[in-house]
């Protein structure tokens, strides 16, 4: 049985940090996992970052209710769903994700969470898997239940789960991240993105 896992933000939803950072004008939060590769360093910088501006969980959650998903994200989702199950696995937090993932029709999410203060204040983050890789890790753990997976991301911290699958490809990913893994298929478009999952699955 095939199992589609894909990343979040910047594959089906903007990029929250970086839609945060513009709404507050913090250049500082602009860095993410495309930039950064051990998300456990870049989230203490940004809780740090938060705190240093007094910012709270409920300031964050004002500019995710700005936000859609992706335009063609939906459609794709529902597409790829039609044929193939899918997870979405994600280092984001459930106190972020939700509001965006009821707007993509709820699909099935794996994230981490936050300790977060009465104040709202952000103390700490919750990660869902002890790993240093916590995207690897979970692929493995499916693919050892007898699941093939076929992974899809844009940012460091999705090349062990894309390169560790059965087929994966990055998607609207950096130059640098192609330059470092040339052998991973990239894609531009959700329909290209779409024909390569069928294509990895055998479906004409």
């Amino acid at each position: 049985m095939f199992l589609t896992c894909l990343d979040l933000e910047g594959v089906l939803i903007p990029e929250i940090w970086i839609e945060f950072a513009k709404a507050r004008k913090i250049d500082e939060l602009l860095i993410t996992t495309r930039e950064e590769p051990d998300y456990i360093k870049l989230m203490h910088r940004r809780i740090d970052i938060l705190n240093s501006h007094d910012l709270k969980l409920q300031d964050i959650q004002e500019t995710i209710a700005t936000l859609d998903p992706l335009p063609g994200a939906r459609e794709f989702l529902d597409e790829l769903r039609s044929f193939s199950q899918t997870v979405i696995i994600s280092d984001t937090f459930l106190e972020f994700a939700m509001p965006l993932i009821k707007k993509l029709g709820y699909p099935t999410i794996l994230c981490n969470s936050l300790d977060v203060a009465d104040d709202g204040t952000i103390n700490e983050i919750k990660m869902r898997v002890d790993s240093s890789d916590p995207k690897l890790t979970t692929v493995k753990a499916l693919q050892s239940i007898g699941l093939e997976t076929i992974a899809s991301g844009d940012s460091y911290n999705d090349v062990g789960m894309v390169t560790n699958s059965l087929a994966g490809f990055f998607f609207r990913t950096t130059d640098k991240i192609k330059a470092e893994f040339p052998d991973v298929p990239t894609y531009e478009e959700y329909s290209e993105l779409l024909d390569a999952i069928k294509k990895a699955q055998g479906i004409a």
